[in-house]
C-alpha cells in the first residue's frame, strides 16, 4: 500500500510481513503468508499505581512497561514460503522460534519488531475443513516505529518520518528527532 488510508477501512488493509530467514532475515526475505484470515491484536500495559501523601488520598499512576501480541488464524498453504516457514516453527524453541516482523497499518504507521512465534494449530480442524494454521506472534524488545508521511509533515516538516516509539516528540513538547531506535530484543 503506497498511500495511507483516511476514514474507515476494511481489516484486510493491514499488511503483515514475516522474515523467513529468522532474526537475520533480509528485506527480500520479508514475506506475507498466504491465506491469513483473521488477526487479533492485544496490547499489554504495565501500570504502577501509588498513593502519595501530597495527593491527599488520590491515586497516582505511571505506564512503566509495554508489550503486544497478535493471534493469527488462517489456512495451512503448503508451498507458500512464509506459510511454510511459520508452520515449520511448530517444534522450535528458544531463539529458533524468533524472527523479524513488520506490520503496516492502514494509516501508514509501520512497526518493525523482533517477535516470538508460537504455532498453536498446524493443519488441524474438522474433517471437512481446510487445514488451519494458527499462531501467536509476541513482541520481543522495543519496536522501530515509522510514522506515516502525513503525520510527519504536520509535525513541522523537519523529521524523517521515523521514530523510536515516541510519536508526539519529547516530553517538553519539542519536535521528534527523526532518529530510529533499533530493536533491543535480545540480539
Amino acid at each position: 500500500m503506497s498511500t495511507p488510508i483516511t476514514g474507515v477501512f476494511p481489516v484486510h488493509n493491514n499488511i503483515f510481513k514475516f522474515g523467513v530467514g529468522g532474526l537475520n532475515s533480509t528485506e527480500q526475505q520479508m514475506l506475507t503468508p498466504s491465506n491469513l484470515e483473521n488477526f487479533s491484536p492485544s496490547f499489554d500495559n504495565t501500570i504502577e499505581e501509588w498513593f502519595a501523601m501530597e495527593n491527599e488520598g488520590w491515586k497516582s499512576a505511571l505506564l512503566t512497561g509495554k508489550g503486544w501480541s497478535i493471534s493469527f488464524k488462517g489456512k495451512r498453504t503448503i508451498g507458500d514460503p512464509a506459510n511454510d516457514y511459520i508452520a515449520g516453527l511448530m517444534l522450535k524453541v528458544g531463539r529458533e522460534a524468533c524472527t523479524r516482523f513488520r506490520w503496516i497499518l492502514p494509516d501508514g504507521l509501520t512497526i518493525d519488531q523482533n517477535v516470538v512465534i508460537a504455532v498453536t494449530n498446524n493443519g488441524g480442524g474438522d474433517t471437512t475443513n481446510v487445514g488451519g494454521l494458527e499462531f501467536e506472534c509476541k513482541s520481543d524488545g522495543k519496536p522501530t516505529v515509522t510514522l506515516p508521511e502525513e503525520e510527519t509533515e504536520e509535525a513541522g516538516g523537519e523529521t524523517s518520518g521515523e521514530s523510536s516509539g515516541n510519536e508526539t516528540g519529547n516530553e517538553t513538547g519539542g519536535e521528534t528527532s527523526g532518529e530510529t531506535t533499533e530493536n533491543q530484543g535480545g540480539n
